[in-house]
């Protein structure tokens, strides 16, 4: 076996690479047609994304047309990212004497050169942003050995990633959607042999005035005919088995009766005549997998934008044209299954401020509905 020999820039990159995917939880980014450049992206960080190029810039003019040359990627990244902006953070490692200015003309894109001839920790320019990349050591003996720690320890992060996604998204045994099911057709059973009237439980202005808030949830159980429960137990099939195994059975059920009680508080209040059917629940769950797939859209890559966002205007679409439709509790459901996915939060994405900004945002919506109907 041959002995590795690195130069001071290599095992710069490879420090920096080091630190941002295995301590800062960035990913790497494939960008073709690029040499000698390193892209990674974290939408949670202030940083959504950070360029490590080494490549030669001789002076200012060479300068200026490497950050056009980034903030054209940058634009398609954006697109991914679902961003309005996209903060990037551009280390230079190979910097000529002739560059005597570091100074982004575009928006949001900051610039950082590094000393090639001093060590990471001596940078002080990169560790006044990043100040615990200082306590990133890696453990080694030789150039070898640094090589083989650094991307072993890359490997571990990345692995460790991929067994949370095969998690997240593995296939696993669904029980609620199905009885959610069975229990609505179960109702419209009831509904067929006079033992259950539709008028008894329907959500109207007049039963919530009259403290009747059971008609909040019992509303959803409740179809007007086979074609509407039909449709909706279908929806609820495709939608569901999605949700329950994204977000789990408990976190389902929340997001479902949350987006329930939502959509007949909108529907009291605008629609103005009874209302019916478990719609409103629904589109709360597509107001879920959208909250969802935002938080994992790098990972989802344009699902959002192709599949999620088209099926939620064209459903809403449809719902302003055809006549009885209860349009508005779609939309309550809908504000009320983002609010409620907000509530029991992503898995290794949400944080507590998230939980608390839903908390009372979902509160606030309640509240004002409901004192808007009986007051």
């Amino acid at each position: 076996m041959g002995i590795l020999r690195m130069s001071n820039a290599d095992e710069v990159t490879m420090r920096l690479v080091h630190y941002f995917v295995t301590k800062e939880n960035y990913q790497p980014i494939v960008v073709n047609g690029l040499e000698n450049e390193i892209w990674l992206e974290n939408c949670d960080k202030h940083y959504e994304v950070i360029r490590i190029n080494s490549n030669y810039i001789h002076n200012n003019e060479q300068l200026d047309f490497d950050l056009f040359k980034a903030k054209t990627i940058i634009k398609q990244i954006k697109k991914k990212m679902l961003s309005m902006r996209c903060t990037t953070l551009n280390i230079l490692l190979n910097v000529g004497d002739n560059v005597s200015s570091f100074e982004s003309k575009y928006k949001n894109m900051e610039v950082v050169a590094l000393d090639s001839g001093k060590s990471l920790d001596e940078n002080e320019k990169i560790t006044s942003i990043f100040p615990e990349i200082k306590e990133d050591k890696i453990d080694s003996s030789d150039d070898m050995d640094f090589f083989i720690n650094v991307t072993q320890d890359i490997n571990e992060s990345t692995e460790k990633k991929n067994k949370l996604y095969e998690k997240i998204f593995k296939k696993k045994p669904i029980i609620v959607t199905y009885a959610l099911i069975a229990i609505n057709i179960f109702v419209y059973m009831l509904e067929i042999l006079g033992i259950v009237s539709i008028s008894d439980f329907a959500t109207s202005a007049y039963a919530i005035r009259n403290n009747h808030l059971w008609v909040l949830l019992t509303s959803a159980f409740l179809h007007a005919d086979i074609i509407h429960i039909f449709c909706n137990m279908y929806s609820l099939y495709v939608l569901g088995t999605q949700i329950e195994t994204v977000l789990g059975k408990v976190k389902f059920l929340i997001v479902y009766f949350i987006s329930a009680i939502v959509g007949a508080l909108l529907s009291g209040l605008l629609t103005g005549g009874a209302s019916v059917g478990a719609s409103g629940a629904i589109f709360g769950l597509l107001g879920a997998l959208l909250y969802f797939g935002y938080h994992y859209r790098l990972y989802l890559g344009n699902v959002i934008s192709n599949q999620i966002i088209p099926v939620i205007l064209l459903n809403l679409f449809i719902g302003f044209i055809l006549p009885g439709v209860d349009n508005f509790g779609h939309i309550g459901g809908l504000i009320g299954g983002v609010l409620a996915a907000m509530i029991v939060g992503v898995k290794e994405k949400s944080n507590k401020t998230d939980r608390i900004n839903g908390v009372v945002i979902l509160t606030i919506i309640v509240a004002f509905l409901y004192y808007m109907i009986v007051r």
